[in-house]
């Protein structure tokens, strides 16, 4: 991808007017999204669906591969209804986020959200000890974070900026909001050591592809690459790591966040001792939870893009990892 600083400075006056061309539309249509009752809300974003998924067809051959490796055993009909159901799913998020710092306060946090499996994890965070919260881009992936901060304990999120500078202003308002902190994803490293060490609740969307260097391990039946540096941090520094993630009920503002997983590496009945372990457990819940809401999951990433490296052998180059011998 071409850097903006690279760019001519023609370039790079057409791409900033671009930007904020995005960015007041987007601020429009957030506008009109306030005013707007919730029903007609619901059909737009059903309409919006259709569009995005039955004409447009965004990113479809994605989605199809993605759907077919993840579902092998449903049929395209199944595959073309999950597609729509994602699209409403995202426009909804949209909305919610837009929405959640006018809907949603300290005092009534409890109208909207229900805490599930929570109990653990609390009694740690209230410790006084470091946490890692690992989630995905699946249901309402944002409103953990504001939740936490309402209960006064607004954790540091690592994320990657958008790359629209004013949109990613945009949203930093609404993530902020409640307290977290947000930690830009490139250079993040030294930061998360030091708010690790300070005892802070550090947050990962850890369902990104981490290049052909990353950790593989099975997700949906195929090798993924994930980031090593989430289950390295909690094994080296002692750090608890726990999974969780904030899914939609039956109409928007109604959310289940839940805990799906707790570790904690100093207890000596741990079972993970190793990184490629524990990266593995973690995503075996994420997915687990996916299955169960699969329309509420991010199937546009290119999850699976990479491979795992050939390894070389005396005898040549030995198969993918994974893989059996011919």
């Amino acid at each position: 991808m071409t850097v903006e600083k690279d760019l001519p400075k023609e370039q790079k006056f057409f791409r900033r007017v671009a930007d904020y061309l995005a960015y007041l539309a987007v601020r429009a249509v957030a506008t009109l999204a306030e005013a707007l009752p919730l029903q007609i809300v619901l059909g737009l974003t059903k309409f919006l669906a259709w569009l995005a998924a039955d004409v447009l067809q965004i990113r479809r051959a994605v989605l199809e591969e993605n759907l077919s490796h993840a579902f092998p055993k449903n049929d395209i009909q199944f595959r073309h209804q999950l597609i729509r159901q994602m699209w409403e799913h995202l426009f909804l998020l949209g909305y919610e986020i837009l929405l959640t710092t006018r809907k949603i306060h300290e005092t009534n946090w409890r109208n909207f959200v229900r805490l599930e499996d929570h109990r653990d994890i609390l009694r740690v965070i209230l410790s006084g000890r470091s946490v890692i919260l690992v989630t995905g881009h699946f249901g309402n992936f944002e409103i953990g974070g504001y939740i936490l901060g309402l209960l006064g304990i607004p954790p540091c999120s690592v994320a990657r900026p958008i790359d629209n500078p004013f949109l990613d202003r945009f949203l930093a308002r609404y993530r902020t909001a409640s307290g977290q902190m947000i930690i830009p994803k490139k250079g993040a490293t030294e930061q998360v050591d030091r708010l690790v060490r300070e005892g802070r609740v550090v947050g990962f969307l850890a369902d990104q592809s981490a290049g052909p260097k990353g950790c593989f391990v099975d997700f949906f039946g195929r090798k993924a690459s994930a980031h090593k540096a989430v289950a390295l941090l909690s094994l080296t520094q002692g750090v608890p790591l726990a999974v969780c993630y904030a899914v939609r009920g039956e109409r928007p503002f109604q959310f289940t966040l839940k805990v799906a997983g707790v570790f904690d590496p100093t207890k000596p009945s741990s079972q993970i001792a190793d990184m490629v372990s524990l990266t593995q457990w973690y995503n075996t819940l994420l997915e687990e939870a996916i299955r169960g809401r699969p329309e509420q999951y991010w199937w546009i990433h290119r999850r699976w893009k990479d491979t795992p490296p050939k390894a070389k052998s005396i005898l040549g180059e030995e198969p993918l990892l994974g893989q059996k011998a011919a």
